[in-house]
């Protein structure tokens, strides 16, 4: 069975693309980071749906880095997203654990595979290829993240199936939020 749900959000956003240019991953965060080099949480907030306090605690939990004279980064803002993305369908402690199996401590890049910018970047294209083509089965997921990666500059052996994984995940958790966003507005419907 195949089930297609249309969204026409920037993933991890309440943006809707048309209206940012048809622009999703990282071309929509440079969009965001165009004039200035950090955004404040009010922002993050209009941009994600999420309320302050929800970040403020993800940040105390060590899910996201802490601000910068109260300024978020573009690497800052796609983790949030990237963590919006999958708290319908994983709990947040998963959600930590698949992060910090990709990237490490959150305060130490020296031990990231990727930076969160690019990684969100690949998940955006990621879901934008699987969408045109109607890849949604586990096989034709694999295939279209080994194409999309298929460029990255491998940092050690190992590391681009470790990416390769996480964004099987993300994608898929992704997806199922989706698909129970869905579920949840039909049975509204039905109940009314």
């Amino acid at each position: 069975m195949t089930i297609r749900i249309e969204n026409r959000m920037i993933p991890g956003t309440r943006m809707d693309k048309l209206e940012m240019g048809n622009v999703t991953g990282k071309a929509f965060l440079d969009k965001i980071f165009y004039i200035q080099r950090g955004i404040m949480l009010a922002q993050i907030r209009d941009i994600s749906g999420i309320d302050g306090s929800t970040l403020q605690n993800w940040v105390k939990r060590g899910w996201t880095g802490n601000a910068i004279n109260k300024k978020y980064s573009m690497d800052q803002l796609a983790r949030i997203l990237l963590i919006n993305m999958m708290r319908d369908s994983i709990q947040f402690e998963r959600i930590d654990y698949v992060l910090h199996y990709l990237n490490g401590q959150i305060d130490n890049k020296d031990d990231d595979i990727i930076a969160e910018s690019l990684l969100y970047d690949y998940v955006c294209r990621i879901i934008d290829a699987a969408s045109e083509e109607k890849v949604l089965d586990e096989e034709g997921l694999r295939t279209c993240i080994t194409n999309m990666t298929h460029d990255y500059p491998e940092l050690y052996p190992g590391a681009r199936e470790r990416l390769n994984a996480v964004l099987e995940i993300i994608v898929t958790a992704y997806n199922a939020s989706l698909l129970m966003s869905h579920a949840n507005a039909r049975l509204d419907k039905t109940l009314q």
